[in-house]
């Protein structure tokens, strides 16, 4: 019998509410390392996701490795789209280790997680191989993560991968999470994000804005 097709979204879309953003080490110490990823790129990815976060009220946990001794503090861009987020300092390279983190995420109740972060092969990885082993739903944001080389990135997102992850892109993210124009409530914010961080897609925007005489 042949299927028969029904308006409705696939269940493995993500929704803003259905899901918890983990943001892993995004301190200087570690992108001065990553080479996979241009540090501009990676920066405007980052700024880009922690947007999205703030616009659909998502729920996030921001977590950082030694802090104080060796990584240093979040980069600005994440800092000041989440200025009131608290940030879980940690020891362990693997979060999903430290008792601080998994209690937030027990707290927050959420089935799936979705991880970027600094670095892939390490900080990523960890916690990804372990929620899907405790059978969390996991998605990575692969170019809002870096790594010290690109064999390093691509082996690393192929090993979550092939455990069952599920990677996807940084403005994938913010349009999965709108995916209709008509949800007006988050439309205007999700054009700003993609007008301030979205690469040609978002001069393709101001294109249009204008030539329509909506700028």
């Amino acid at each position: 019998m042949n299927p028969k097709a029904i308006a409705a979204p696939g269940g493995s879309l993500l929704a803003p509410d259905d899901h918890t953003l983990i943001m892993i080490d995004f301190q200087p110490q570690m992108a001065l390392a990553a080479t996979s990823i241009d540090g501009i790129c990676l920066r405007n990815n980052v700024a880009l996701v922690a947007s999205t976060a703030k616009a659909f009220a998502v729920s996030a946990i921001v977590t950082t490795m030694a802090a104080e001794s060796f990584g240093g503090s979040v980069l600005d861009e994440l800092h000041t789209t989440l200025p009131r987020h608290r940030v879980i300092d940690r020891t362990s390279m693997n979060c999903w280790e430290d008792a601080g983190v998994v209690a937030e995420i027990n707290r927050l109740g959420k089935r799936r997680i979705v991880v970027c972060g600094l670095w892939t092969s390490v900080c990523v990885a960890g916690p990804v191989l372990s929620a899907l082993d405790q059978d969390f739903d996991a998605y990575v944001i692969a170019d809002a993560c870096g790594d010290i080389s690109r064999e390093a990135h691509d082996r690393a997102l192929d090993r979550m991968v092939q455990i069952g992850a599920r990677p996807v892109t940084s403005l994938q993210y913010l349009l999965e999470l709108q995916r209709d124009w008509g949800r007006t409530d988050t439309a205007g914010r999700t054009t700003s994000i993609v007008l301030a961080h979205g690469g040609a897609h978002g001069l393709g925007v101001a294109y249009a804005a204008k030539m329509t005489g909506r700028s």
